[in-house]
């Protein structure tokens, strides 16, 4: 199993989990209850009910390089394409953007 904590601008708003399952994503109790929290994206919006997937959900796919960046991460990691999330492990700790993801 894989975890990964999911930031919105620094602040820590849920958990992704990969497993034998697939992938959840599931929003902090106390992100929700702050004032200030923001979906991480439109796709996944603000709910305490979890995200349940067989793939990558699609926004947090969309965060891992491509091209030649990529290949540089799968060369330099020893990565390959088809883990996502430990491409997203790997590649999505300083993203352009609010979100961030660090390995739990």
């Amino acid at each position: 199993m894989k975890q990964a904590a999911v930031y919105m601008c620094n602040t820590f708003a849920g958990v992704l989990t990969e497993d034998e399952d697939g992938y959840k994503f599931e929003y902090d109790s106390i992100y929700l209850a702050t004032e200030k929290a923001e979906p991480v994206s439109l796709t996944l919006p603000l709910t305490d009910k979890p995200y349940i997937s067989n793939v990558l959900h699609p926004f947090f796919d969309g965060l891992i390089p491509e091209g030649w960046l990529l290949a540089i991460a799968e060369k330099n990691w020893k990565i390959n394409d088809r883990d996502r999330m430990s491409l997203l492990l790997a590649c999505c700790r300083d993203c352009i953007g609010a979100v961030s993801v660090q390995p739990l």
